[in-house]
């Protein structure tokens, strides 16, 4: 039976090193829940601590009402999915599929219907038979899968479970595993790096800095509305300007460090006449405009990319936050009227409806309803 995990305040040490300093969140029953953050930012270590591989030295974790801190690995009826497949290479498809089942010393009748109703789930009954030597990763992957759930454990836990595969099976495999989650209706955590595979799979995201959770929200959320700059910059790309706020009466504009001014009807009550801002667009929140109706740039490269053209970006420095990648304009050739060339000067205007602005420092967000955890 599938359960809810409460993380209470939950803090890792090794030695005098905090890796996570008071973590709270809540997974809630059947979710399908995604860790998502650089490496070294605390992400499997918490997966781990779930697991009960990894001893919590402060708060508590609970499955539904139950503490589980003190419980053994092997007593918290989770699955276990990792990186390496870890699957048994002398036994069968079938046989690797079965380990579990015959721990639990279930009848032979029983077991053959939990593992031939499997089997068909994850798509690999023709390949029963076979050695793991004999398949390729993807397959091994979907035996891992199939030997993780067959068991019926209350939580599903993923450690970066696609990133042995290339390109095009991470993504044939990141479909299968969501249609899995969703027929078995398991509480899942995935842990990943990739922000493209957290945004296809998740039912909510939670992204991780430096052991502390920045925002968890909907895959939409974290895209359209990142509580900080951190989040913003981590999932996707954005431009990142400087600019400050205008405020007269109920009217509120941003304004960008060239002068060019935006009306805003989507800042929080908290933005305030003359307080210094960052403004965040994303590449393809951008529109080619007329001379004076936009920000001036000039094109400094020009990828195509088959249905996008993206071009890099020259402004003047003084607009910008220093220390970030290229400045990008991504152009849809099925809309793109002409395309721009290497050394042209061009006017773009900003989505007023889709940029968000942050606070001078980064920390979080001045858009109206932006909430950390959602």
């Amino acid at each position: 039976m599938s359960v809810a995990i409460n993380v209470d305040n939950v803090v890792k040490k090794y030695g005098d090193l905090t890796i996570i300093p008071g973590l709270t969140e809540h997974i809630k029953n059947g979710e399908f829940f995604t860790l998502l953050g650089p490496s070294g930012c605390g992400k499997t270590t918490l997966l781990r601590m779930i697991a009960g591989f990894n001893s919590i030295e402060g708060g508590e974790i609970k499955f539904n009402e139950q503490v589980i801190n003190d419980i053994p690995a092997h007593k918290r009826n989770i699955g276990m999915v990792f990186q390496s497949y870890a699957i048994f290479p002398h036994l069968t498809v079938r046989e690797n599929v079965e380990y579990g089942l015959k721990l639990r010393k279930m009848p032979k009748d029983e077991m053959k219907k939990k593992v031939d109703k499997i089997l068909d789930v994850v798509q690999i009954t023709e390949y029963q038979d076979r050695l793991p030597e004999r398949l390729s990763g993807g397959q091994q992957q979907r035996v891992a899968l199939a030997r993780a759930i067959v068991i019926h454990p209350s939580v599903l836990l993923m450690d970066e479970p696609l990133s042995n595969l290339d390109a095009k099976l991470r993504v044939e495999m990141r479909s299968a595993i969501r249609e899995v989650q969703k027929q078995v209706g398991i509480t899942t955590v995935y842990v990943t790096h990739d922000q493209e595979e957290a945004l296809s799979i998740s039912d909510r995201i939670a992204v991780m800095k430096k052991g502390v959770i920045q925002q968890t929200a909907s895959p939409h959320t974290i895209y359209t509305r990142p509580y900080n700059v951190f989040v913003s910059t981590f999932i996707g790309h954005s431009n990142l300007f400087k600019g400050h706020i205008e405020a007269a009466g109920s009217e509120k504009t941003v304004v960008f460090a060239d002068g060019y001014k935006m009306n805003m009807t989507t800042l929080s009550e908290e933005a305030a006449d003359g307080q210094e801002v960052v403004i965040s667009v994303r590449p393809e929140e951008f529109s080619i405009c007329r001379e004076g109706e936009g920000v001036r740039c000039k094109v400094a490269t020009k990828v195509f990319l088959g249905k996008y053209v993206n071009y890099s970006l020259e402004f003047p420095e003084e607009m910008l936050v220093p220390d970030q990648p290229s400045i990008e304009y991504s152009q849809d050739l099925g809309h793109a009227e002409k395309l721009l060339e290497v050394g042209d000067t061009v006017y773009l205007k900003p989505n007023a409806m889709k940029i968000n602005i942050f606070v001078a420092d980064g920390s979080r967000s001045l858009m109206e309803g932006v909430v950390e955890n959602e």
